[in-house]
């Protein structure tokens, strides 16, 4: 069955959606963009995510984008006509069309607004029962790392790359500190029950899910520190995990083939996670 989606004001087929060649997206992916996890048919962290995309659209000088109040309406109605329970919604706008120019356009162009829902398992995800295995590459990308632009092919090129060497994942590195991961963010728990992540910069993503899962662990009494780790940390460590709004908070079991920890979940990650749904659950709207 064709899912119904939203481009530029109108539900349609999937496969009536189209967009102009000279869409700006197309030609220099310049476009931002953000990822909903919808839990039970509702939205989890609305305000959240909207917040960010808010600052990634102020970033690129992009204006005249719906409301939260109309994406809030545009996200309700694909929920409800593609009869979505659990999974996520993708919403991407960009800077619309204009004859190929590095120079953005002199005049104010109408934007693509662009939505579709996506079926996953979130809760149950298929991954949970042994985490997953991640390599260490280099972080190759460019240096505003902290917009949610859709220059994601360093990212997909690094995904390929660990799934050819038998892994799930990469964490990306620059002078041997771990930045993130390639659609999530990353972090460790030292034997010292120290929960350490990299601090926000143009660097990463101020992942949304990070932020709510940094709140819970200030309230299960961890310490929590934002700043840069090493990978001789991240391989001493107890336990290390990522965070994405398609994940929650995942545990990593194995880093370049050797164990995190005794190479198994780690509770006090399990124990985020499920803080994490929990407060997904009672939240979402």
């Amino acid at each position: 069955m064709k899912r119904t989606v939203y481009l530029n004001g109108q539900y349609i087929s999937e496969n009536e959606a189209k967009i102009s060649i000279f869409d700006r997206s197309v030609q220099f992916a310049d476009s931002v963009y953000e990822v909903l996890s919808i839990l039970d048919g509702k939205i989890v962290d609305f305000n959240g995510h909207l917040l960010r995309l808010d600052r990634s659209l102020n970033e690129l000088n992009m204006k005249d984008a719906p409301s939260h109040d109309e994406w809030l309406i545009i996200f309700r109605k694909l929920i409800s006509v593609n009869s979505l329970r659990e999974g996520i919604i993708y919403l991407q706008i960009t800077r619309g069309e204009s004859d190929r120019d590095f120079h953005y356009p002199k005049s104010t162009n109408p934007l693509t607004v662009i939505a579709f829902t996506q079926e996953k398992n979130l809760i149950d995800h298929p991954k949970i029962a042994t985490g997953i295995s991640v390599i260490t590459v280099a972080d190759g990308r460019w240096g505003r790392c902290d917009i949610k632009t859709t220059q994601l092919l360093y990212a997909s090129m690094m995904k390929m790359k660990a799934r050819a060497q038998g892994a799930d994942d990469a964490w990306m590195m620059r002078d041997n500190i771990i930045t993130e991961g390639t659609s999530n963010n990353a972090a460790i728990i030292t034997h010292d029950n120290e929960l350490i992540t990299h601090n926000i910069s143009t660097a990463i993503l101020a992942g949304t899910t990070r932020n709510i899962m940094l709140d819970l662990a200030g309230e299960q009494s961890l310490e929590v520190t934002q700043r840069a780790f090493t990978l001789d940390e991240a391989l001493h460590a107890r336990e290390a995990f990522v965070s994405a709004a398609s994940l929650f908070v995942m545990p990593v079991t194995q880093i370049d083939g050797n164990k995190v920890g005794d190479g198994c979940n780690g509770h006090t990650t399990l124990m985020l996670r499920q803080k994490y749904i929990e407060w997904a659950c009672k939240t979402a709207i």
